[in-house]
């Protein structure tokens, strides 16, 4: 198009100067008065008016061939999106994707809550993925799995199916088999399932990370979880199951979890003591206390005072005795505290 629009235009000048020299040449007024009009052409008319008609055809192309080239100018850009572009469409970002691993290695300084900001992921996939218990045992040098999208490892258990497992966790039966590469609904036991966008329940990722409970009181801990010396009898061993608090007598003890009060009362070993049954199979034990402050069957919120420290049952002196019970088993309550 360039090319035709300069070509216009240069005739368009050539005719100008033509017409110009035209002008200034001897005897041109005369001549022009002397050419008959049947003999100028078809419609008659003189050569001057055939001139003028010519020369504003010409500009009347050039003109269009200006505003052509303008509009040619103006018109917006039609080139396809990079990729960069494309890369931060929100839509693509949201489409399931065949699950993908990278790996990262543990430096000092590093948890997972600050892994998961810098890998733009949820806590609970990259604890699931790595299928980590304790994050308060993560170890500098750890060798991490990283996927490319949030999701859980579901481990297939007898009686599964992919339809059960889709509705148990709200996910799209399309979107397991993307990003697991199965190309059939047959799942075997034992194997690990990637669910894309499922997060983890969170009580477990209250246990994993050790934000469950509260302290139930300020002190430090005189005995922690496990194998000890008897106190009473220092020539054996024997398994301490809980936390041994140190505080001073009447200070008040709180409920580690909201809960309801299932059993008060008076043991021999325990002292006076308070057991309040929470969600998820946990029940909680405060002992050795000075005065209880709940009955049974109450509501109690986090927090709420239940009792004071004392000295009561078998005690070598002032402290709080704290159990923790998962489904009727003891566990560790210092790796589900605060």
């Amino acid at each position: 198009m360039s090319l035709s629009i300069n070509n216009g235009r240069i005739i368009f000048r050539f005719a100008v100067i033509f017409y110009l020299f035209s002008m200034f040449l001897p005897g041109f007024p005369q001549k022009q008065q002397e050419i008959p009009d049947n003999e100028n052409g078809i419609g008659g008319g003189s050569f001057n008016e055939d001139i003028s008609l010519a020369l504003a055809s010409l500009e009347a192309a050039s003109l269009e061939a200006t505003s052509l080239e303008a509009v040619s100018l103006e018109a917006p850009s039609l080139e396809a999106p990079s990729i960069e572009t494309a890369a931060l469409e929100p839509e693509l970002l949201s489409k399931t994707r065949v699950l993908l691993y990278d790996t990262h290695t543990v430096t000092q300084g590093e948890n997972i809550s600050t892994l998961a900001v810098n890998m733009g992921l949820n806590q609970g996939t990259i604890i699931s993925v790595n299928k980590i218990t304790n994050t308060r045992l993560l170890q500098i040098g750890k060798v991490l799995k990283i996927p490319n999208q949030d999701g859980i490892l579901y481990t297939i258990r007898s009686g599964d199916t992919l339809s059960s497992i889709s509705e148990k966790y709200k996910a799209e039966m399309e979107d397991i088999k993307i990003a697991n590469e199965l190309f059939s609904d047959k799942l075997r036991a034992g194997a690990d399932l990637f669910i894309p966008g499922a997060k983890l329940d969170w009580v477990s990722l209250q246990e994993i990370n050790g934000d469950l409970f509260i302290w139930p009181v300020k002190g430090d801990i005189t005995s922690p979880y496990g194998y000890r010396r008897d106190p009473f009898n220092g020539n054996r061993r024997q398994f301490h199951s809980g936390l041994d608090i140190r505080g001073s007598t009447g200070t008040p003890v709180n409920a580690a979890m909201a809960g309801r009060v299932s059993n008060t009362g008076s043991d021999p070993v325990f002292g006076n003591y308070v057991v309040i049954s929470h969600h998820s199979g946990y029940r909680t034990l405060y002992g050795h206390l000075n005065a209880i402050k709940t009955k049974n069957g109450a509501l109690v919120s986090m927090g709420e005072t239940i009792g004071y420290v004392g000295s009561t049952g078998l005690s070598t002196g002032p402290h709080l005795h704290f159990m923790v019970y998962k489904n009727g088993t003891t566990v560790n309550p210092r790796s589900l505290m605060k």
